[in-house]
């Protein structure tokens, strides 16, 4: 029997809505942890009826540490759409009531926040090129 080797990747991209707003805390250490969960929906077209329907959401636990938490936990709120690249990650614990709890997570590497603030202003990319920055562009005669 021929042996196989599969590549560990662990990579996970969504995007949604916080459902409330981030939990920064920090940990005796003083490293910063922000928690927060993310909706994520879809719509599809159904065949029988040829309308659009909105699937439940789907809600994600996602968590982020040091610099990156302390600005998101500043920044992010509650409707916030946001993008988030990350790894899944599993832990479980014990509660108080002695009872066994698990989840599933995702460990943040880059949260990109979707939501303009008010009043923030987008800045276009600068199509100004100088005269002596442009290329001449061989033509066919």
């Amino acid at each position: 029997m021929a042996e196989y080797r599969v590549p560990n990747v662990n990579n996970i991209m969504i995007s949604g809505h916080l459902t409330a707003d981030p939990d920064l805390r920090y940990l005796p250490d003083g490293k910063a942890v922000c928690s927060f969960q993310v909706a994520n929906s879809r719509r599809y077209l159904d065949k029988k009826t040829g309308e659009w329907v909105e699937a439940p959401p789907t809600f994600i636990r996602v968590t982020t540490w040091g610099i990156s938490a302390e600005k998101l936990g500043e920044r992010l709120r509650k409707g916030n759409a946001v993008f988030v690249e990350g790894r899944i990650q599993g832990r479980t614990w014990e509660t108080p009531e002695g009872q066994k709890r698990s989840v599933i997570e995702i460990n943040a590497m880059r949260v990109q926040n979707l939501t303009r603030l008010p009043g923030e202003r987008v800045e276009e990319p600068n199509e100004e090129v100088k005269e002596n920055e442009k290329e001449e562009v061989p033509t066919e005669d």
